[in-house]
């Protein structure tokens, strides 16, 4: 199980031309050409923005970095990418000066961290080399042996440099990157020597402290593999995200921080008030204190987090989220000069700000359901974020002060006038004792006659669906269907006890909960109750094959990337702790794994299914959905299984859903096979 949140609450722009007629819901093409937005970064001065667009599916995904100016209200593209490289630039940042920036891109064998000067001039990347701290092709059985023992000097190679961190006063730069392929390694690879030995790897992910006028890389001696990094305000310490090697997370949290001196690297000093659980963390304005995200002190899934506050000084940590209504959001951790703290934050089907000060959580309003994205420069003398609503696709918004209302920036001309989107009706209903959230799209159509109902299942299961702009939706009310979500008891955005509500019971009141809703919304709206359907993807297909043996009501079911049997993806998917939160090991709870697993409800299966499944899959492997496809094909129920080469788990639920991917066809061909598994059904 997977949350797909950072698809669901993902930023689309469309890029299509269209004639000027009257507005038209995308069809499946259209929806190969939609960019996205993201990664906004104000300028030291307070008067540009930095921002990432990813080029549509259609054009190859290649990402690049724009130039806005606030004044002018204005934009253009900054970066440009050879043929050679497939990927483009990210990762974009202000040097403090302002008067360069940094990007990562791959123009080479390697990952480089390039420095672009913006008063002319082209993009130069770093020369950055370290000596390789391991080496396999050298220990005592490595295979094939060497012929001789004798040891060249080792000579230092480059790095592919995973994420940097700018100091504040620009004199060093925080570079995490993974230890470079020794050339008695490539020629273990050449021969074919590449036995995997599984949680074995000698090789890290190391902290290096560049600086920018020498090239003089510093290795940082940080044991363990290194996330990210922090600076502080003074530029004199850095705070390191690590966490134990090879998979250890899969027996218990094995997270830490440390504490590391830019004129001291070779000392790190972990700190050990901090929790395992920790996921980021950052330095209070003056200093004397570390913010960090750790799981929720109440009992909640793997991922439901707390912001506490670590006194450095006292030793002594104060919970700032205890209790919280909502959820914290992602790595958006902003500490104050006046002694407060702003996170980024999701309360219902929406997202913001909160101010945390003096034992208050405070929600911040902005102009658009769903914000996010928030960043501002070292001054606070301006804040950007993204924007969007059901009917306004995501926008760069820019506001002086949080306070104050906020200016939409041009951006480059992306989103076609006459796109049209409909408006999401918000309701709630009553299952069992909780109250449940859940947007109702209805096509025009709906204003006739009794209209389709298409009910989606988000991901997580802690997961939420959010009041945004959504391409995906839009496209099945242009086939004339409504569209119901819901936020079921389990999903994030409404508290730990909400959360964690769906304990040992996946597959029971969620179900209740969604089905309440159909029945709901049947009550009081044009839906026609003999043509249902039901789709997800994650844990959204999980609970369609949950839907499959518990009732007969939908005509159609889609399932992409579904867990099916909890054993068999228990021991297969890429980490199991946080299913193990839900149900435990199964070898330990067999009934209650067995209980939680869709493959128990196939005896009762009747109605026709279809598999959308990615081949390289490491979250749900592609077993899952071969298992279900066995079970229903051998039980007489029509089914149907399409599995897509190269893709894992998130990019084709991306591509599905209309966002910016690598693979030109996969979305595209996915869509169409549900609007003609849906078409038939509807029949």
């Amino acid at each position: 199980m997977c949350s797909l949140r950072c698809f669901l609450a993902g930023v689309l722009l469309a890029v299509i031309s269209r004639p000027a007629d009257a507005p038209s819901f995308s069809n499946n093409e259209d929806l190969r050409h939609y960019r996205s937005l993201n990664y906004p970064q104000l300028s030291p001065d307070g008067k540009s923005v930095l921002v990432r667009i990813i080029d549509s599916t259609a054009d190859g995904a290649k990402s690049h970095v724009w130039l806005v100016s606030i004044a002018q209200n204005s934009s253009r593209q900054l970066t440009y990418s050879p043929d050679s490289d497939k990927a483009g630039e990210l990762g974009a940042v202000w040097m403090p000066d302002g008067n360069s920036i940094l990007f990562l891109a791959h123009r080479t064998e390697h990952t480089q961290l390039f420095r672009l000067p913006l008063n002319g001039g082209e993009a130069k990347a770093f020369d950055l080399k370290v000596v390789p701290p391991v080496d396999a092709s050298k220990i005592a059985d490595a295979v094939p042996p060497e012929s001789s023992k004798a040891d060249a000097k080792a000579e230092a190679l480059p790095i592919d440099v995973g994420s940097f961190e700018v100091s504040p006063d620009g004199k060093m730069i925080a570079i995490v990157a993974s230890d470079p392929k020794t050339p008695g390694e490539k020629k273990q690879t050449e021969a074919k020597a590449d036995a995997n030995w599984v949680d074995h790897e000698m090789h890290r992910r190391r902290l290096y402290l560049l600086n920018p006028e020498s090239d003089k890389v510093t290795p940082v001696a940080v044991p363990v593999d290194v996330r990210q990094a922090a600076w502080k305000r003074d530029s004199t310490e850095l705070v390191a995200l690590a966490e134990e090697p090879n998979d250890a997370d899969d027996l218990k949290p094995s997270a830490g921080v440390w504490r590391v001196k830019a004129a001291d690297p070779g000392h790190p000093e972990k700190i050990p008030e901090i929790p395992a659980t920790v996921s980021g963390a950052v330095w209070t304005e003056d200093g004397g204190s570390i913010d960090f995200l750790a799981q929720a002190r109440q009992d909640a899934p793997p991922g439901f987090r707390d912001l506490s506050e670590l006194n450095l000084r006292t030793r002594q940590s104060r919970n700032l989220t205890d209790g919280f209504s909502g959820s914290i959001g992602g790595q958006e951790v902003f500490p104050l000069p006046d002694g407060s703290v702003l996170a980024a934050a999701g309360m219902g089907m929406e997202t913001m700000l909160i101010r945390l000060r003096d034992g208050k959580q405070e929600p911040l309003h902005f102009p658009t359901s769903v914000a996010g994205s928030f960043h501002t420069n070292a001054r606070h003398t301006g804040w950007v974020f993204l924007g969007s609503g059901s009917t306004q696709p995501v926008s760069l918004f820019y506001t002086a002060d949080l306070g104050t209302p906020a200016q939409v920036l041009n951006t480059p001309s992306l989103t076609p006038t006459n796109n049209r989107a409909v408006t999401a009706k918000r309701i709630q209903w009553k299952s069992d004792s909780f109250t449940i959230q859940g947007l109702l799209y209805l096509p025009p159509q709906a204003a006739e006659h009794k209209v389709p109902l298409v009910v989606e299942v988000h991901g997580g299961p802690m997961g939420a669906y959010l009041d945004s702009y959504e391409p995906f939706v839009n496209f099945l009310v242009g086939h004339g269907w409504a569209v119901l979500r819901s936020n079921p008891r389990g999903s994030t955005n409404y508290g730990a006890s909400f959360a964690a509500a769906n304990k040992n019971d996946l597959g029971g009141g969620d179900y209740r909960d969604i089905m309440a809703g159909v029945d709901f919304v049947l009550k009081t709206e044009p839906i026609d109750a003999d043509r249902l359907a039901l789709e997800g993807y994650s844990y959204g297909g999980e609970m369609a094959g949950f839907v499959e043996g518990k009732t007969s009501r939908f005509k159609a079911i889609i399932s992409g990337a579904p867990v099916i049997d909890q054993y068999s993806e228990y021991g297969t998917e890429g980490g199991s702790y946080y299913d193990q939160w839900y149900f435990g090991k199964p070898w330990e709870h067999p009934q209650d794994a067995w209980r939680q697993s869709p493959l128990a409800g196939v005896s009762h299966a009747t109605t026709p299914f279809l598999l959308l499944q990615g081949e390289g899959d490491t979250t749900d492997p592609l077993g899952q959905s071969q298992e279900m496809y066995r079970a229903l094909r051998q039980s007489g129920v029509p089914v149907d299984l399409v599995v897509y080469p190269r893709d894992n788990h998130g990019p084709l639920a991306r591509g599905m859903y209309g966002m910016p991917v690598n693979e030109p066809w996969h979305g595209f061909d996915a869509r169409q096979r549900v609007v003609k598994f849906l078409e038939k059904a509807f029949k």
